[in-house]
């Protein structure tokens, strides 16, 4: 979703022209006649979050500076970009230490003033993530920190902060990469466990031989290799919580014990003499359909119904489209900040390809595409061009790739930069008229089709065989035949390698 800005100004000439700027530069635009009303809008929760406000200095019920230190007693952390007409200093410095990001003076261009923008709202996606990170690592990570429009997702907070209020064992359901630990994570946050312990295990991944020493521990000579005692999971979690992630993974042996710790509130080591109490929180996560699991006799029916008390159903991300903008603005401030790269935003056309696609990974591959759009990014903001692999699977976009030379420059020699153009335009048109209005050669078709499916399938020679329904030599005799070069062939394979 497109951000919101609010503007305060109490000259109806003034917000005419800011209310066009903002419009024109890809924003949502709101406006406002004085400080009050401002303040209203401001801490309306039945309309959009309001992005940025831009606050004029002098309006005549409650002025700009008046506006902000309410702002502040209130912790409203909306950035503000104060305009004054007169330029004082002593104005502009009061305003800055009152909390407003930048200032601009009256009349503003439309340059500074989308500079100053993109500033803004880059600084306070850093500065949310940030603090995320912040309170994630101290245990404190809470529902007022998983920013979203969805109404999928309110549901899935107003749930998570009903069951954070008491013991009740969760169960977390979702597809991969939708952000599981993340809820579990505000659960402890906003419960009476905070601060405490908080345990992730990912079932899928424990070995095999290893997993009950890994959940529940083991004494010293309890085994062969066994050198030193193992507290386990459990015990760590012990005050705090304890989420295992991919639960229908755990086999069945495992399962049985996990059942007795929840039922008894103890764990049994392996080669102890008596059972360990332990006080843990458990918030378990799936994948996958646990109820076909039981009924193909791969996870315990009782097992299940111990832990589905509290169910939890977490929706892909292409169920909540109008939050990938803000993800992906808070994952550009981030990854920007960790690079030392000076990356503004993320233009609007980008946003709409963004928002577009289904993403099959998720908040996970929309968080790893953002990444690298970064890294590669040429100038102060990410657009098109950073992210070709995904413009190739939207309907509407087409993204050319100059081809790569098959050579390796010297080491001293300077590397071209990769130019990556991507255009809109209808990638399923094949000219099939000449420009003189004659049917073009079925050669010229075939040549046409082979090189657009080298781009789409980047070079995936297997993938583009199997899609045009030949065989592999017979792609690379085609490709003989339409004229490719033989070291072309070879940088197409390479080009995903």
């Amino acid at each position: 979703m497109t951000p919101t800005i609010l503007i305060a100004d109490d000259d109806p000439v003034q917000r005419r022209l800011l209310e066009a700027m903002v419009k024109r530069f890809g924003y949502e635009a709101e406006t406002v006649e004085g400080g009050e009303e401002a303040l209203a809008r401001l801490t309306r929760s039945d309309a959009a979050p309001v992005a940025l406000l831009i606050l004029d200095l002098v309006m005549p019920d409650l002025d700009g500076m008046g506006v902000l230190t309410r702002m502040r007693d209130a912790k409203i952390a909306t950035p503000v970009i104060v305009q004054t007409a007169h330029g004082s200093i002593e104005a502009v410095i009061s305003a800055m230490r009152a909390g407003a990001h930048d200032f601009v003076v009256k009349p503003v261009g439309a340059e500074r003033l989308q500079i100053s923008i993109k500033n803004a709202l880059s600084a306070d996606a850093l500065a949310g993530e940030i603090r995320r990170i912040n309170r994630r690592a101290r245990g404190s990570l809470t529902f007022k920190d998983l920013v979203s429009r969805s109404a999928d997702m309110a549901r899935v907070i107003r749930l998570g902060e009903r069951a954070a209020h008491s013991h009740i064992p969760v169960l977390i359901e979702g597809e991969s990469g939708v952000g599981k630990e993340l809820v579990a994570r505000a659960i402890q946050g906003a419960s009476d466990r905070k601060g405490k312990p908080f345990i992730a295990v990912n079932c899928g991944a424990l070995p095999a031989n290893l997993v009950e020493s890994i959940l529940f521990g083991h004494e010293k000579g309890a085994f062969t290799g066994a050198t030193e005692k193992h507290a386990g999971k459990f015990l760590e979690a012990n005050g705090g919580t304890l989420f295992l992630d991919e639960i229908g993974e755990l086999p069945l042996d495992i399962q049985v014990k996990l059942l007795r710790a929840l039922q008894e509130g103890e764990i049994d080591p392996i080669g102890a003499r008596r059972p360990v109490r332990v006080d843990i929180r458990l918030i378990s996560a799936t994948n996958r359909n646990l109820i076909e699991q039981v009924k193909r006799g791969e996870f315990r029916e009782d097992l299940f119904y111990r832990l589905n008390v509290f169910p939890i159903g977490m929706p892909p991300l292409r169920a909540r489209r109008e939050d990938i903008p803000d993800l992906a603005r808070r994952f550009a401030a981030r990854f920007a900040a960790e690079e030392g790269r000076n990356i503004r935003g993320i233009t609007a056309e980008a946003l709409s390809l963004l928002a577009r696609y289904d993403w099959p990974g998720n908040v996970r591959q929309l968080e790893n595409a953002v990444f690298r759009a970064v890294v590669l990014a040429e100038g102060d903001e990410l657009t098109l061009a950073e992210f070709p692999q995904i413009a190739s699977h939207v309907e509407g976009f087409d993204v050319r790739v100059p081809p790569v030379p098959a050579f390796a420059p010297a080491v001293d020699a300077p590397r071209e930069r990769e130019i990556v153009r991507v255009e809109i335009r209808d990638p399923n048109v094949l000219q099939l008229l000449a420009p003189n209005g004659e049917m073009r050669k079925l050669d010229e078709l075939e040549r046409e089709t082979i090189r657009f499916a080298l781009t789409h399938y980047r070079g995936q020679m297997s993938e583009i065989a199997r899609r045009l329904g030949i065989g592999r030599s017979t792609l690379y005799r085609k490709m003989k035949e339409c004229g490719f070069e033989e070291q072309e062939t070879n940088v197409a394979d390479s080009l995903v390698a």
